[in-house]
């Protein structure tokens, strides 16, 4: 064994990766409806070749060989070398004719989530999130090393070296900043001015308008493209392919505007990914909070930012063609920050957005930890959504079966949301250390913003853990108080809170 040959296998296994890529795009944006079984079949095949590959003799010839000979590899092959062992000692229990059905039944189980949303019923996908939960539950001891509960080992699959016993604390710190801020804006705050906002703006004028929006944030169109779909979402070929979506609403531009900012912070990470990781596993984001920290940088530091909205402002009404020519620029602005509770995760403000991952969060904990039962989810849902935001679904529409996420298999996925906003709001700080921020969002160039975020996060890929690419960036492990400080201010300016 050698490191050309231990590359070669690798490269194999991310061809494989790529093209299992291209199949789930698809079935998100064009398959048709009555294919999806055979898709499935399709999938889990590619998947079956792919998974056996990485726990294939070859790749264990590699991790024993390497193992006792680290000093024959180069320093990218050492690198590569670690990430590959990682995954080898995660998967190699596992059969991999039960990660075949699993896959397969991920791919149904999007069709199922489909018709479900469509018939605001939530039992129709009841017995495919079943199958997922009885997969994971079975794949967990398998996957579980040194961590504490069940869902700590699916927390990893997504932030390495994330807890429940860190995430709590996170937490309970956030959450009670935001309850504290929604408390004084609500004695104290003066309500912006929103009616405007349902103003009619064709898909084509919002699609004119996010077009120039995140090429001017930094997101190569020739590297990436922008379909539809029912929940937006970015999906990485490689990094000249990675592809962001989004869904329309003409009567809320901002669903498709803030969408496709933040979907395009994640296809800009991965477009911006040393090439010299290409064709290995560290051609990717180091984890989902890392990814979201882009995301929401952009769509939240950048998208919430008021000298951003200033320099996009007569853009926007060029592109809107008129219909917003009575609204001055402070008005509109400040009708971009309202908050109030609303029950859909992605429509949510800025001030509320965390307490919706919480929600989550703690139910998932409750599913892997406390053995709750798929049934009992819509109602612990409702629940948990009047005591947090003080308002209920009506339906499943509006509650359980509004993310796509357990339908893929996502869980311990949602942290990495909240997480993603208190790196973004750390990064922010260590910025404007360097930049001035608010100058650059002023300008006609961007370029600086998206050059520091290369430099400190997306040229590592997964090289790096996310504890250390934060502490690299910043000076600091990750703080939740610059999110509750950065919040604080934003929403004490815009309700005019002294």
């Amino acid at each position: 064994m050698n490191e050309k040959e231990f590359l070669n296998e690798v490269k194999e296994i991310s061809l494989l990766n790529q093209s299992l890529a291209l199949l789930e795009w698809d079935s998100q944006t064009g398959m048709p409806e009555a294919s999806s079984d055979f898709r499935g079949d399709v999938v889990g095949h590619l998947t079956k070749l792919s998974f056996e590959k990485s726990v294939g003799s070859k790749i264990k010839e590699s991790v024993d060989y390497f193992t006792e000979h680290s000093e024959e590899l180069s320093e990218l092959g050492a690198q590569v070398f670690e990430k590959v062992k990682e995954e080898y000692e995660q998967n190699c229990s596992i059969d991999p004719k039960r990660m075949q059905e699993y896959k397969a039944t991920l791919s149904t189980a999007h069709t199922s989530w489909l018709k479900a949303r469509k018939a605001n019923d939530f039992s129709i996908m009841k017995g495919s999130l079943e199958e997922i939960i009885a997969f994971l539950k079975e794949f967990i001891p398998l996957w579980k090393k040194n961590e504490k509960t069940d869902y700590d080992v699916l927390l990893n699959l997504y932030e390495p070296e994330m807890t429940v016993e860190k995430l709590d604390l996170l937490f309970e710190q956030v959450k009670n900043g935001i309850m504290a801020i929604r408390k004084e804006i609500q004695e104290k705050g003066q309500v912006p001015r929103t009616d405007f906002l349902t103003r009619k703006v064709s898909k084509e004028q919002q699609r004119k308008f996010v077009l120039g929006i995140a090429t001017d944030l930094g997101y190569d169109f020739k590297k990436g493209r922008l379909d539809d779909t029912v929940h937006p979402f970015m999906l990485p070929i490689n990094r000249k392919d990675a592809r962001i979506t989004t869904c329309w609403d003409e009567d809320n531009f901002k669903i498709a505007t803030f969408g496709v900012i933040h979907e395009a912070g994640h296809g800009i990470y991965e477009q911006n990914i040393d090439p010299k990781y290409d064709y290995t596993p560290l051609a990717a984001g180091t984890s989902m909070g890392i990814h979201e920290s882009q995301s929401l940088f952009n769509e939240i530091i950048i998208g919430g930012n008021r000298e951003f909205w200033k320099k996009q402002f007569p853009f926007f009404k060029e592109c809107t063609e008129g219909t917003f020519d009575d609204i001055e620029f402070e008005t509109f602005y400040a009708s971009l920050k309202e908050t109030k509770a609303s029950l859909i995760r992605i429509h949510a403000d800025n001030l509320t957005y965390p307490l919706h991952i919480i929600i989550r969060y703690e139910i998932e904990k409750m599913i892997f930890n406390d053995g709750v039962s798929v049934e009992e989810l819509p109602a612990i849902w409702n629940q948990k959504y009047e005591d947090y935001l003080g308002i209920r679904p009506e339906g499943d529409l509006d509650g359980v079966l509004q993310d796509v996420h357990w339908s893929g298999g996502s869980f311990g996925y949602f942290p990495s949301y909240a997480l993603g906003y208190m790196y973004a709001a750390q990064l922010r700080e260590a910025m404007a250390k360097d930049l001035d921020i608010e100058k650059v969002l002023s300008s006609e160039d961007y370029t600086p913003i998206r050059a520091w975020l290369t430099k400190n996060i997306h040229q590592y890929g997964a090289s790096r853990k996310p504890a250390r690419l934060i502490k690299d960036a910043t000076g600091e492990d990750l703080n939740p108080e610059y999110l509750i400080q950065y919040l604080r201010k934003m929403y004490s300016d815009v309700y005019g809170i002294a």
